[in-house]
């Protein structure tokens, strides 16, 4: 069932990277090539002077339909809404490996990532935005797909594996300061909590029934978070944006790790550094 839900995720992940790569190379084409000539309706006989005048109606036309898209897109923007974005991406730990045996994490195409922890990471986010400069609202990003070490031993030397999974929520706020035809910049701030679940499995287990235990223990650890973000969107219509996020965040986590009878401790403490970066697909529902 893991196997069929990360292949599930890499595939999606995949999609979204392809889907991305094709935006980000249609949006300086379509700002670059230059709007077609307007075709004024003159008779094949008409004079130059008529066909000159005619012509001119015709650029003056286009023109005011140019400040018409404008005026619709500013509409848009300025009229309060909400927004549900999915995001897929990763998260990386750059300083914080899982073992020492396992730096770099797992991630679906790239693989490993510097010499922490990285992983895959799916979420989503709730905005509402009462006018074209400022957004608030609130997220939940978690991993689906851990990085595991099936050599960690710990201090018993009993064969057995060890993951590590996230789980964020909080809330955020964004300042969006450039809009240039369909495309908006921003900046922003993030906090809220995060929860790490260390889970170590005893692979040398027998096989019981369920209602007489389980080979797996986790260690969990909660902590504050607090970071930045910055990130693009692109109008791809009036209800559906598409858009990239990256997030520079904190996390506080106690400075005694919990542990087990057999000694097997949290794996994260004090202060540790997280980067988030994810391609987002939203929906804008007007208020």
């Amino acid at each position: 069932m893991n196997a069929i839900c990360t292949r599930t995720a890499r595939i999606a992940l995949l999609y979204g990277v392809f889907g991305m790569t094709v935006l980000l190379v249609a949006i300086p084409a379509r700002a670059e090539l230059p709007p077609p000539e307007p075709t004024p309706e003159v008779p094949a006989d008409a004079s130059k002077e008529e066909k000159a005048e005619a012509r001119m109606v015709a650029v003056a036309r286009a023109g005011e339909t140019a400040r018409g898209a404008d005026a619709a897109l500013s509409r848009i923007i300025d009229r309060p809404h909400t927004i549900a974005e999915l995001q897929a991406g990763v998260v990386a730990l750059p300083t914080a490996p899982i073992s020492p045996g396992q730096r770099g994490g797992d991630t679906p195409f790239v693989g490993k990532i510097g010499r922490g922890d990285a992983t895959l990471q799916v979420g989503l986010h709730i905005l509402y935005r009462w006018n074209r400069l400022f957004a608030v609202g609130a997220g939940a990003f978690f991993a689906p797909s851990p990085t595991s070490d099936s050599e960690y031993g710990g201090l018993t030397g009993v064969k057995r594996s060890h993951a590590r999974s996230y789980l964020f929520m909080g809330t955020e706020a964004r300042f969006i300061p450039l809009h240039y035809k369909y495309v908006e910049a921003w900046v922003g701030m993030t906090v809220g909590g995060v929860v790490i679940a260390d889970r170590f499995t005893n692979e040398s287990a027998p096989a019981v029934p369920t209602i007489l235990g389980t080979s797996e223990v986790t260690v969990r650890s909660e902590g504050l978070a607090i970071g930045g973000q910055v990130g693009g969107s692109y109008y791809l219509s009036e209800n559906w944006i598409a858009g990239v996020n990256l997030r520079g965040l904190a996390w506080f986590l106690p400075e005694s790790p919990r542990c087990t009878a057999i000694g097997d401790c949290a794996t994260l403490t004090g202060a540790v550094a997280a980067i988030e970066f994810g391609l987002t697909i939203g929906y804008r529902l007007a208020l």
